[in-house]
């Protein structure tokens, strides 16, 4: 379905317009005449594709799009634009008034182009809660977008199935993990990992084996990785694969645009015993937020759940990392791997239906390496449905 639609541009416009007016609603609560959009997730969000220049979206008119390259994309309400000081004219040439109020994309925005797309509109009432209120928007998925994902994570178990085939004895991580990389690029994986927030980095996911794992990361990760260099602090940092171990799998499935989400667990031979019950832990962790969550769920009562769980299994102290612990147990999944809810503690968010997130009960041990399991989750009208099937054991490589 989606595959027709985005190939079709006839298709796309209902499922455009229909993001569109999820945003203007939430910009009607506010009160604000208008957006302007330029920055690359939201262009890709509410008009299909990325291009450098500023799709315009009134409250109550269509939404004209001011495009400064590429030079080739025509059409309704498409004009060229060379500069950001051009727009109240053209606003003005196309019938449209000039906004009383007007959002931009505070969050994301550079300081300076922010206050020049401002000083634009020196008369308007100018707000920058652009950011948190398209992510607002865009965390309740539409049907295409649903089925978007479907169709990635189908590729991305193919791609996940065919891990064992690729690993030989004597590996280091970094040589399993680009073995596994190009497995994904030759199931469709498009490579770039969007990742919200300034200070946030990651290539094309991660690979985490034995004491790796508990390598603590300036990154706001579940689970962090020495890495190969302290300019990209993540994911494998070339050590031996060794006898014991446990091999942790944890690459973006991007494949149509969208950022699913799925680890799995290998082994370099057998691990101690304690591996495999804290695995099965997390497993239990899984099923039991599964069970709980449905729309009006509270995200932090699924989050004490796990810790509920973790503590009478007696692995509290290696669960979400062991020196520095990440916070939270699972979070939305969308244009970027870190999208709203956030299933954490003092989060009272509700869960809706058309929400999608990733769920990752995890366990780092000491002289093993990480446990656990990760999967991407939809919220229906009473339940949850798992979009990442594959395989949830550990297999042993």
């Amino acid at each position: 379905m989606y595959l027709e639609t985005i190939n079709n541009k006839e298709m796309l416009q209902p499922e455009l317009k229909l993001r569109r007016d999820k945003i203007r609603a939430l910009m009607a609560q506010r009160d604000i005449d208008a957006a302007l959009i330029t920055c690359n997730v939201n262009l890709i969000y509410t008009y299909g594709r990325v291009v450098s220049g500023y799709l315009y979206l009134p409250l109550n008119a269509p939404a004209h799009l001011f495009i400064k390259r590429p030079n080739n994309i025509e059409g309704e309400h498409i004009h060229p634009i060379r500069k950001p000081e051009q727009l109240p004219d053209l606003l003005k040439e196309c019938g449209l008034p000039i906004p009383a109020k007007l959002m931009l994309e505070g969050d994301e925005l550079p300081f300076t182009e922010h206050n020049r797309l401002a000083a634009c509109f020196p008369e308007t009432e100018v707000v920058s809660c652009g950011t948190a209120l398209i992510r607002q928007a865009r965390s309740v998925k539409t049907a295409i977008e649903l089925e978007m994902f479907r169709r990635s994570e189908i590729a991305h178990a193919k791609a996940y199935d065919q891990i064992p085939s690729v690993y030989r004895p004597g590996m280091t991580d970094r040589e399993l993990c680009i073995e596994i990389e190009r497995l994904m690029r030759l199931e469709g994986c498009l490579g770039i990992f969007r990742v919200f927030g300034q200070s946030m980095e990651i290539f094309m996911g991660s690979l985490l084996s034995g004491d790796n794992a508990a390598a603590p990361s300036p990154y706001d990760f579940a689970l962090g990785g020495e890495g190969m260099d302290p300019s990209l602090p993540g994911s494998v940092n070339g050590a031996p694969l060794q006898e014991g171990q446990s091999v942790m799998v944890d690459m973006g499935g991007n494949f149509y645009g969208y950022m699913g989400d799925m680890s799995r667990v290998f082994s370099i031979g057998k691990l101690p015993e304690n591996a495999y019950a804290a695995h099965q832990t997390c497993l239990e962790i899984q099923e039991a937020v599964a069970a709980m969550a449905k729309p009006g769920t509270v995200c932090e009562d699924l989050y004490n759940t796990a810790i509920d769980i973790v503590t009478k299994a007696g692995f509290a102290d290696y669960f979400m990392g062991v020196g520095q612990k990440a916070k939270f147990i699972g979070h939305g999944i969308g244009l970027e791997i870190n999208e709203m809810p956030v299933l954490a503690p003092r989060m009272r968010q509700e869960l809706e239906p058309g929400m999608v997130f990733a769920l990752e009960p995890k366990i780092v041990l000491p002289n093993v390496g990480p446990v656990g399991i990760e999967n991407s989750w939809a919220v229906t009208s009473d339940g949850l449905d798992k979009l990442t099937l594959c395989k949830e054991e550990i297999i042993e490589l």
